[in-house]
């Protein structure tokens, strides 16, 4: 495979975002396989992936971070926005031609080759919050970057792949809060340019209000532990219903992994748990499921994000009695 070349990057962070020390959050906002980067680490230390055919290079994960550090602060000016926090998975190792024969132990940093398939960042903007049932959120940007949904094979006219997002981070538990109006889940560019486009017209229209005013309606609905025990035993059988049944039911995203998450956390979770009359109210409920969504990788995070939201709000229509809720029943 000789589609990796070394290629020196020109570094790019915006003013505001340099003269900021503090980053967006000291809690991981992802778990899983992930590990945290620094952006000084992927702008100096990390290869960049290269189209085969041409030799030309891919959009890098710093340009994309940059890209949309620059763009946050001139749609948000005058806001206060923290350094990127990053986390990377899938790591591809190489080493330099000259190091080809030597031992793995004997390899010196410098001889020595990496980037990483799959990459997520979140910018938050802390002077712009509210809160939702006694906590705290921050309005929260960020993207994904996956190589291995490019073509690295073709040319460099070839579409590339790139997912973003606005929302809010909760800061009592880094949980993420998105729903389907603040994600681009399949953005498909050629150029940087192209990618600054969609970049901005996702922050530019994205309603930070009207979201907020859905997530505060979840704190007036709850439901008993005996709905409770329902709805889950609901979500587990979902995905072994024949094929004609679930086409009739809003899909479940989250597995038996992130469901048993969920129901340990009914129980022992400090600041979401269930109440003392084992009731819990559908805005507790959604960041069981949002914190339960930290074990998700990165290729499916956002979207098991943007499905826990649906999710809630379709047992609150139940509740409300404006549709029925097949979870519920």
């Amino acid at each position: 495979m000789e589609y990796i070349e070394i290629i020196e990057e020109i570094p790019f962070v915006p003013d505001v975002i340099q003269s900021v020390q503090t980053i967006s959050t000291s809690k991981p906002f992802i778990e899983a396989n992930t590990i945290e980067a620094s952006s000084h680490e992927i702008r100096n230390k990390h290869t960049i992936p290269v189209f085969v055919k041409d030799n030309e290079t891919l959009i890098s994960h710093s340009e994309f971070i940059d890209a949309v550090s620059s763009i946050a602060s001139d749609v948000f000016q005058g806001e206060h926005i923290l350094r990127p926090s990053i986390r990377v998975s899938h790591p591809i190792k190489g080493r330099i031609p000259s190091a080809k024969d030597k031992p793995a132990n004997q390899l010196y940093e410098w001889e020595k080759t990496l980037f990483y398939e799959r990459m997520m960042f979140v910018l938050e903007i802390p002077s712009m919050q509210s809160d939702i049932g006694g906590n705290t959120l921050s309005l929260t940007i960020g993207g994904v970057k996956a190589y291995n949904q490019d073509n690295l094979y073709s040319r460099s006219q070839s579409e590339q792949h790139f997912k973003l997002f606005i929302g809010f981070q909760n800061k009592v538990c880094t949980n993420l809060c998105v729903w389907s109006d603040g994600l681009m889940n399949d953005v498909r560019v050629k150029t940087l340019d192209e990618l600054k486009v969609h970049i901005k017209i996702l922050l530019e229209k994205y309603n930070h209000g009207f979201y907020l005013h859905h997530l505060e309606r979840l704190t007036q609905h709850s439901i008993t532990e005996q709905q409770f025990a329902q709805l889950i035993g609901r979500c587990r059988m979902y995905n072994h219903l024949p094929a004609d049944v679930k086409a009739n039911i809003p899909p479940m995203l989250f597995g038996d992994t992130q469901m048993s998450s969920v129901v340990k956390d009914f129980y022992r979770d400090e600041s979401f748990c269930r109440d003392s009359n084992g009731n819990i109210n559908l805005w507790k409920l959604y960041n069981l499921f949002t914190g339960a969504n930290k074990s998700s990788y990165i290729d499916s995070f956002l979207d098991r994000s943007v499905n826990a939201f649906n999710f809630v709000e379709q047992v609150r229509h139940g509740l409300e009695g404006k549709a029925d809720c097949w979870y519920l029943q």
